[in-house]
């Protein structure tokens, strides 16, 4: 009878026990916060209480409380979001991937999930980190508080509180990461969606500045935050829904379950006040909340110095609108709108997508407008930030490879390029006409190409194609064949300028 390997590696709070598996050695739920309990759920996160003896690190640990989302209408999203909540308030914690725990030289990198400021977890599916183990990285993956917690704007309390999570997230990793055999000077961070979002804030902050030296950004906003006004109305709506004080003291005894009930009643909230649109276009009612956005920052110098791989996927929109038949019953009332809810002069931004994509259905062009408005305008807006700094190199791509999932209705949506990243295409959630990936095989050699490309950038800040500038803006489109492109869609991008 095979003994398995049970590893013990010494960190800052205490020694953790974790388990070799075929191609990594697993660390699963290692605290790196206190947890946030009662009044602390609205304060900075503090250090975890140290602990004696040996902790076991084989075991998934709770998440953030958040509303159950396994489905967008047809499509299967479970991969994605995960088991949901899993109770329990140790849940600050980090999960490790290592190829060895004897090194000390190796790559790390830290990646934060997505899921609209209110949901996921390092429980998905889709984030399981052996693939980067095998082939030579350590990677962590993190969860941070959501929702109410992490992102209700208060005025007892400080904001962003799930970002300040992330940060002491990467103080942890430069603390400890030397004992799972990663290098601390070597850390790259990156994140989807949300979380991405998130990065490209961290990236601006300067309380992060020396914790990480590269980020990629998949498909987040670099003006995706919401003013201190926005944020306020759903402040103030949310205390209306509980009948307490908007304030973090009255807030302190309600308890999570009554926060992620509420949820639901957020939706619909218009958030457009004193000339800001709301950046999710009612998508969610939580987000960054800064008087700056990110991509202003980093245009100031902020993250001047940390190399910068950042990109969307082709038709982010349509994870929006085909799940719910949305993309065949679009009608032009529904393109103008959308374009109203996100444009000083929607009239003229619709016009420059109709001459862009002729014979385009009402469905294609409000996919189109919301890719923009949620993901592309605000991507190109912070890498053309970045890019003025001659300090370190921005680089950047389009995933438009197209699922057939839902009769070929899904395309390059949003997410659809997470399975190649991690190279988990083989996940069998992932298959079927429901299913993310669809009813077909992808492309072979896709996902370990662009798996290998993310950990190219982590080594080295290349990823294999030259630097997006303001000249050509050369952008890699990513797709069965990758090919390099000068300034996609010119006129749109000067349009949202």
């Amino acid at each position: 009878m095979t003994k398995t390997f049970a590893p013990i590696v010494a960190t800052s709070q205490g020694a953790v026990r974790g388990r070799q598996e075929e191609h990594a050695t697993v660390f699963r739920h290692i605290p790196y916060a206190a947890p946030p309990r009662g009044a602390a759920r609205f304060a900075p996160p503090t250090p975890h209480p140290p602990w004696d003896g040996v902790r076991d690190a084989t075991a998934a640990g709770p998440t953030a409380p958040q509303p159950k989302r396994d489905a967008f209408g047809d499509l299967d999203m479970s991969p994605y979001f995960g088991q949901g909540w899993v109770p329990g308030e140790d849940y600050l914690a980090v999960n490790v991937w290592t190829p060895d725990t004897t090194r000390d030289d190796l790559p790390v990198m830290v990646f934060v999930h997505g899921g609209g400021f209110v949901a996921g977890s390092t429980r998905s599916a889709l984030y399981d980190g052996t693939g980067f183990a095998r082939d030579g990285v350590v990677l962590v993956t993190l969860n941070y508080r959501l929702g109410v917690p992490g992102f209700l704007h208060l005025p007892d309390a400080p904001d962003n509180r799930g970002l300040l999570d992330v940060i002491a997230a990467l103080r942890w990793v430069e603390e400890n990461i030397a004992a799972f055999g990663g290098d601390r000077s070597r850390v790259t961070l990156f994140g989807q969606s949300a979380g991405a979002t998130i990065v490209g804030a961290v990236v601006a902050d300067p309380r992060a500045g020396g914790l990480f030296q590269r980020a990629i950004i998949q498909s987040g906003n670099g003006l995706g935050a919401f003013a201190p006004a926005q944020a306020d109305r759903v402040t103030r709506a949310l205390a209306r829904i509980l009948g307490t004080a908007p304030t973090a003291e009255a807030l302190a005894s309600v308890p999570d379950e009554r926060f992620v009930q509420a949820m639901p009643r957020l939706a619909g909230i218009d958030l457009t006040v004193d000339g800001h649109f709301d950046p999710l276009i009612g998508l969610s009612p939580f987000s960054l909340v800064l008087d700056q956005q990110p991509a202003e920052a980093v245009a100031a110098g902020c993250g001047a110095g940390v190399d910068l791989l950042l990109g969307t996927n082709a038709e982010e929109g349509n994870l929006y609108l085909a799940p719910l038949g949305h993309l065949a019953s679009s009608t032009e009332e529904d393109v103008h709108a959308v374009a109203a809810r996100s444009h000083p002069a929607p009239q003229e931004l619709v016009e420059v997508y109709r001459r862009e994509r002729p014979g385009a259905s009402a469905g294609e062009l409000r996919s189109a407008i919301m890719t923009d408005a949620l993901f592309g305008a605000g991507t190109r807006r912070l890498a053309a930030a970045h890019a003025q700094h001659p300090s370190a190199r921005t680089h950047v791509y389009e995933f438009a490879w197209r699922s057939r999932a839902l009769d070929g209705r899904l395309g390059a949506t949003h997410v659809m390029e997470l399975p190649f990243v991690f190279d988990r295409t083989g996940l069998p959630r992932l298959h079927g006409p429901e299913a993310i990936l669809g009813p077909a095989e992808p492309p072979a050699g896709l996902a370990s190409r662009l798996h290998a490309t993310w950990i190219r950038f982590a080594r080295t800040g290349d990823p294999g194609w030259p630097p997006y500038e303001s000249v050509r803006r050369t952008t890699m489109r990513i797709a069965e064949a990758w090919t390099q492109v000068a300034d996609p869609g010119a006129p749109i991008r000067r349009a949202w300028e």
